[in-house]
């Protein structure tokens, strides 16, 4: 909600009563709204000062929503959500084609609505960063969520468990949390390095390690391993003391089988 008090919509539709209703709606979620009855008056509007995001009708005299967006596109990174009700495949299809961020079929469902607007505003904020989820390519607003979600974890120290069924991208995740973390930038190693005189938490010290498949060790080593983590302490092969890691840990859970 404290986005959304940020937030300043533009409302674009030639149905005044549609428009008037929505706009309610919207300031009664929290969201600043100003509105335009035609394409043209919506530009003018955006020439007067930010907008964070335009929805549009489709169907419009002189200047139809997809025209508009074209005109929008100018100004980059500000998204448009594309409303009608002559909803078709192809006319959702096509406007996705061009860029807008999402197509929605009058009468519009709340929920859907919402989510919408909240998909586009993350992305409008996530791509104001260094880009550091580049890895990962989506326009789901709940996919959106979870990469802000990412973000906001990815600052602290704390090892992440990162669940999920086999194939839905855990590791590629768990790559843009490291990304996104101080750890980036220091020292250390993300997953796989290793040299010759240090082994991997060791290398990997003062960054990230991705500890992938841990249910496949043998228990023996799996108890290791967590005296690992747990103490954060490693002795290194030949060596007779214990050497400090400073090392996030980001891993699937363990024993979790698909049914």
């Amino acid at each position: 909600m404290t986005a959304r008090r940020h937030a300043h919509l533009l409302l674009v539709d030639d149905d005044t009563s549609l428009l008037k209703l929505l706009g309610m709606r919207l300031t009664s979620e929290g969201f600043t709204v100003t509105t335009a009855e035609n394409g043209q008056e919506a530009l003018r509007l955006l020439q007067r000062g930010k907008i964070d995001l335009v929805i549009s009708d489709l169907r419009m005299d002189e200047m139809d929503g997809i025209a508009l967006f074209k005109a929008i596109q100018q100004q980059p990174g500000l998204p448009v959500i594309i409303l009608t009700a002559h909803g078709s495949i192809p006319d959702a299809v096509s406007a996705t084609q061009e860029g807008v961020f999402s197509f929605l079929t009058k009468p519009v469902d709340r929920d859907a609505l919402y989510c919408a607007i909240d998909g586009a505003l993350a992305l409008t904020r996530l791509a104001g960063d260094e880009r550091w989820w580049d890895a990962i390519v989506t326009r789901s607003p709940l996919m959106l969520r979870l990469l802000e979600q990412a973000k906001m974890v990815a600052q602290s120290d704390v090892s992440i468990l990162i669940s999920g069924q086999s194939g839905t991208g855990k590791e590629i995740l768990a790559k843009v949390i490291h990304a996104a973390s101080p750890r980036a930038h220091a020292r250390g190693a993300f997953t796989g390095v290793v040299s010759q005189r240090e082994g991997l938490f060791q290398t990997a010290d003062g960054g990230t390690l991705f500890l992938d498949e841990i249910g496949d060790m043998p228990l023996s080593l799996q108890v290791k391993l967590l005296r690992v983590l747990q103490e954060r302490k490693v002795r290194p092969l030949g060596s007779d003391r214990d050497c400090a890691i400073d090392v996030r840990i980001l891993s699937p859970p363990i024993g979790i089988c698909p049914r």
